[in-house]
């Protein structure tokens, strides 16, 4: 392998969407042991496999001697049903990483992303029958089934947001000792959420910068696409918090995503010995 060319991944958070990556790719992007690529989601392992393995090193050019552990932050290759495939014929013995959600929350979380971004999706349990990602992205189970049955388990760190949100600190340990790197102390900014939920403060901005987004991703343009999302100034501009009063999620709805996943929940605690029906027993409507 050419150090010049960049070194290929030992290290890959794979999903799922709305867990805390983006929270999680900052952190680990401070930490002097471990290079991350500059764009969170580079999608290469689903989207843009087309682009060949050598784009892919290149994307971790930058990377010295010093970086214990190089990786990647994308929150859809957990889904995508031939990237467990791609990335144990190219990347071979690699550590990956989850962080599981209550699956309920998790969906109505990636509801809200749609109404930020202007999509016409409808009430919460409209989009459930329209858009079935908002389902499938909870199904941890059938999809931890897809890697387990290529990588050991022991290389496979399940993390749960509920830690994520009641202690960041400890939450940040549990993976960096499990990377074997030194432990980091988060400062007051790392402990408080990257990018919090929000709403478009004009729809048809947020359409265009959608676009304006996916279009620079296609171009090559990932890592100009990660600069933007990490900017502030420009995030404020086109977004503001959202009322989370005026956005709770049913009970009833969060009740009908339980019994639509009763048997993947079942699932995720036999592959990974991780008891989620106890850990999201008071949890369901916490979006």
């Amino acid at each position: 392998m050419s150090e010049a060319r960049g070194r290929l991944p030992n290290f890959l958070y794979i999903g799922p969407d709305k867990a805390g990556s983006s929270w999680l790719h900052e952190v680990l992007l401070t930490h002097p042991q471990i290079f991350l690529s500059e764009a969170k989601d580079l999608y290469f392992f689903d989207r843009y496999y087309d682009r060949g393995l050598e784009w892919y090193r290149e994307q971790f050019r930058s990377a010295g001697a010093h970086h214990a552990v190089v990786g990647e932050v994308c929150q859809d290759y957990l889904f995508h049903p031939e990237a467990a495939g791609r990335i144990h014929r190219d990347l071979g013995r690699v550590k990956l990483m989850v962080t599981l959600r209550e699956p309920a929350s998790r969906a109505f979380s990636s509801y809200l992303y749609m109404l930020k971004h202007g999509e016409d999706v409808g009430s919460f349990r409209e989009a459930l029958a329209t858009r079935p990602e908002l389902l499938d992205h909870s199904r941890y189970g059938a999809a931890l089934e897809r890697y387990l049955r290529l990588f050991p388990r022991s290389d496979l760190h399940v993390a749960l947001f509920d830690e994520l949100q009641s202690d960041p600190q400890e939450f940040v340990d549990g993976v960096t000792t499990w990377l074997q790197v030194n432990r980091m102390t988060l400062d007051e900014q790392q402990l408080a959420a990257r990018l919090p939920a929000s709403e478009a403060r004009s729809l048809s901005l947020a359409r265009a910068a959608r676009r304006a987004a996916e279009w620079t991703r296609e171009h090559d343009g990932a890592a100009l696409v990660g600069r933007v999302k990490r900017s502030r100034r420009i995030q404020n501009l086109l977004y503001r918090p959202i009322d989370r009063g005026s956005r709770v999620m049913a009970p009833e709805d969060a009740a009908f995503v339980w019994d639509q996943l009763d048997s993947d929940l079942d699932l995720v605690h036999e592959l990974t010995g991780v008891e989620v029906r106890r850990a999201w027993a008071t949890s369901v409507g916490d979006a």
